[in-house]
């Protein structure tokens, strides 16, 4: 089982910067690749950006491309969403999410085995 608890999210205007944390609680965090998806009022989930186990690999959405980093700390059993140059679109909540053990990074939202309970990010314009 793993747990998993976001946070970081807060108020921005727009062009600003948040780093978005997800703490895991599990044993073998580095078995786990992981994501962050978002989803905003009426709209359906969407992925975000996602990592590999080791870290080596990385899969961004194209609206955030070049403007959102996802990187991972395995010591620490984090891994960050760091958002610059932030716009009004970016308004959602932001869900951390974990594959199973050792199941590659992927963009699917539904291949995705555990969620957390999601951090608000609002860019203000």
């Amino acid at each position: 089982q793993v747990q998993l608890v976001e946070s970081g999210g807060g108020l921005v205007q727009a062009g600003g910067s948040l780093r978005l944390s997800c703490a895991a609680s599990v044993r073998t965090f580095s078995n786990h690749a992981m994501g962050w998806f978002r989803q905003a009022p009426v709209k359906e989930r969407e992925f975000v950006a996602t990592i590999s186990r080791s870290g080596g690999t990385t899969v961004y959405a194209d609206s955030v491309k070049g403007r959102f980093t996802i990187s991972r700390d395995n010591a620490k059993n984090t891994v960050y969403l760091q958002m610059n140059s932030l716009k009004p679109e970016d308004t959602a909540v932001y869900y951390c999410a974990a594959r199973g053990s050792g199941w590659p990074n992927s963009v699917r939202a539904y291949e995705y085995a555990y969620w957390g309970r999601g951090t608000q990010v609002t860019v203000s314009s």
